[in-house]
């Protein structure tokens, strides 16, 4: 059955590219397989369907054709309805299957033997490279600021020698002769309409129809080995803990492919003073009564710089004050401010003089 890749990220057919990426990165992050209760078939599934929604051409195709063709050939005509379930097609079409089950017909492909008849021949899938996943752990003010880090992997990557080609360098390339060139294996299967024509990616070649003449030397003709690699990560500005970064192509490599992704998961360190709520900031004072009856200036450390602060006279426990521009960066909305909670401390001791001047203070109403 085809995948509903709008109920895979819990969106509305008509969602926006921000609430589909808000989507996923909410259950990214949920289904992580480096965290407690993570699901990595699920999480897979939800990276396919991001992959889908967030490209305009290739949402256009499944709105199109993706729960009619089930990611078949959209040039197939009048086999839609069956989602891409062969038996069911075969069955509803009056023939008899019972002597292909188990009858001596191992490897038999339905979607193979239909698809070429139905559909023009199944498209053949580009090699993917496996993803991978890392943890990065950032300050409270480089979450706030972005960043940029290198990181070290040790991981499967395209050949410098040869450039991904497995060629040694300066040969030249020749005629694959498994293929004779052709960049595919044509096969012949047997089906209940006789012997049918199937074709395959050459493995020798890897579809390019073509083999070096000498190997590299330093990947034996893979075009890929495995090495530690340095990668630059850029940080956006005010990124939260638990988010997601994913860097298109930052994964392994394969030959005749595409290189896998690679999924950063952001950790935060808590601030001592300071949490954040979208991109202010939020603090508590602890004010002294004096301050608290007469006013006074303090000052406070922001991010970034020292601001001084007026504590007006006769300020209350529960107020909030605020400096503007000092609190988190957002592309979208600027920066944010710094809200300050004041806490006004009472003294739990008096000295003589201090309690005779409140003695005054009481006798005058106050």
């Amino acid at each position: 059955m085809a995948k509903n890749y709008y109920d895979i990220l819990g969106v509305d057919k008509k969602a926006s590219k921000d609430e589909i990426k808000k989507a996923f990165r909410k259950l990214a992050r949920q289904l992580h397989p480096d965290k407690k209760g993570g699901n990595v078939e699920k999480f897979k599934e939800v990276n396919e369907a991001y992959t889908i929604l967030s490209d305009d051409q290739k949402r256009s195709q499944y709105d199109m054709y993706g729960q009619t063709f089930s990611g078949a050939n959209p040039g197939a005509s009048g086999f839609g309805g069956f989602q891409g379930n062969w038996e069911d097609i075969a069955r509803q079409t009056g023939f008899d299957f019972s002597g292909f089950a188990n009858g001596g017909q191992e490897g038999f492909d339905f979607g193979d033997i239909f698809g070429d008849i139905f559909g023009g021949g199944r498209r053949s899938k580009t090699k993917r490279g496996r993803d991978i996943s890392i943890d990065i752990e950032l300050s409270f003010e480089e979450a706030a600021f972005g960043v940029e880090r290198n990181i070290l992997l040790n991981k499967v990557s395209v050949c410098n020698a040869c450039g991904g080609s497995g060629a040694k360098k300066g040969t030249e390339m020749i005629i694959c002769q498994t293929c004779n060139g052709k960049g595919k294996i044509r096969e012949l299967k047997k089906s209940i309409f006789g012997s049918i024509e199937m074709t395959r990616v050459c493995e020798a070649c890897a579809g390019s129809g073509k083999i070096p003449k000498e190997k590299c030397n330093f990947c034996d003709g893979l075009g890929i080995t495995k090495k530690a690699e340095e990668i630059k990560i850029k940080i956006p500005v005010g990124i939260d803990d638990g988010e997601m970064i994913r860097l298109a192509g930052g994964g392994e490599a394969v030959k005749g492919g595409t290189s896998g992704d690679l999924y950063i998961k952001i950790h935060v360190k808590k601030h001592k003073i300071f949490h954040k709520e979208g991109n202010d900031l939020i603090m508590n004072l602890d004010v002294k009564l004096s301050d608290a009856l007469l006013g006074a200036k303090i000052d406070i450390q922001t991010l970034d710089e020292i601001s001084t602060l007026k504590i007006p006279e006769g300020i209350n426990t529960g107020d909030i004050l605020q400096i503007k521009g000092k609190g988190v960066m957002d592309r979208v909305r600027g920066r944010g401010d710094i809200l300050i909670h004041i806490r006004v401390i009472l003294p739990k001791k008096l000295s003589k003089s201090a309690r005779q001047a409140i003695e005054k203070l009481r006798e005058e109403g106050m």
